[in-house]
């Protein structure tokens, strides 16, 4: 698969569906148009993409990931980069009493941007700081496959749900995570709600690249399906959240420092594992690629 690229860049499978190394890139440097269409097609294809041994400032970050498409600022306004608010910062690290970046960050399974009009195509995470413990790398992030989860469904369940819509909610997972022992996330402001209100996108959707139909309803934001009854609805959302995280559908990716991590979310939901301790520092920056490039307004 390496003859994706051109020059010397080399790419490896994981050996799971998901999942691919991408060698031989300097993300520091501008990619040629080249790259970047062999870059993209590999995201569409392997859905997660890691590009280790980088060196980046937030600007390069920031410049890396609008190649990839227009990127966003986070609504909540939390934890960006002085000057360069398209970057957040990730982090349990604390200075002088006060948080530096968001700690809690996706620590269950969603898909970013879903509750969103403009829905997102990519995120892009750089990690600075991993945390260990007895020589062993902390703080994984897991995945699942969405092209999977949608061929496993049942044939009954695919027509029975083709064509229709699942309502998104941004507030739904921020209270979860404001829930959590130790969160010192504030509610959300009233102006932040309306500035994201719920919408709704179908449950299925087709990959603007690849073509492949993939389960665009997630755990984290999904509320309900529009056109079931409330009890319909429910046994169908229960029985999704379900199926779309089964072990055989599993990706998990252990960070190093110098890696730069992009996944698409359209193909795969995350979760990010909590396994470290406060003392144990992590501290990675993130950029959102929002799905304008395929889609009117980036509303599928």
């Amino acid at each position: 698969m390496g003859s994706f690229f051109p020059g010397a860049a080399k790419l490896s499978e994981s050996g799971r569906s998901l999942g691919a190394t991408i060698e031989g890139l300097d993300l520091a440097r501008a990619l040629s148009s080249e790259a970047l269409e062999a870059v993209m097609r590999s995201l569409g294809r392997y859905g997660v993409l890691r590009f280790p041994s980088q060196t980046l400032t937030a600007a390069q970050l920031r410049a890396f990931s609008a190649q990839l498409g227009e990127l966003e600022v986070n609504v909540a306004n939390a934890f960006q980069e002085p000057g360069i608010p398209e970057v957040m910062i990730l982090s349990n690290i604390v200075e002088n009493g006060e948080p530096i970046g968001l700690a809690d960050a996706g620590q269950d399974w969603h898909t970013d941007m879903s509750y969103s009009r403009q829905v997102a195509y990519a995120n892009v995470l750089y990690g600075i700081k991993i945390p260990r413990r007895d020589g062993r790398a902390l703080g994984a992030t897991a995945f699942c496959d969405m092209y999977a989860a949608y061929d496993g469904l049942p044939e009954e369940l695919k027509r029975g749900l083709d064509g229709k819509t699942v309502l998104h909610d941004f507030n739904k997972f921020w209270e979860k995570m404001r829930g959590r022992e130790g969160s010192r996330r504030a509610p959300l402001t009233e102006a932040q709600r309306k500035a994201k209100p719920p919408v709704s996108h179908p449950v299925f959707l087709m990959h603007p690249i690849t073509g492949r139909k993939l389960l665009y309803a997630n755990p984290g934001y999904s509320m309900r399906i529009n056109e079931l009854s409330e009890k319909a609805s429910d046994e169908a959302l229960a029985f999704l959240f379900d199926h779309q995280t089964r072990p055989e559908y599993r990706y998990t990716f252990q960070w190093t420092e110098g890696d730069v991590l992009v996944w698409d979310d359209f193909v795969t939901i995350h979760s990010a594992i909590p396994d470290y301790a406060p003392h144990e520092h992590r501290l990675i920056k993130r950029c959102q690629v929002m799905a304008t490039r395929f889609f009117r307004n980036g509303e599928p």
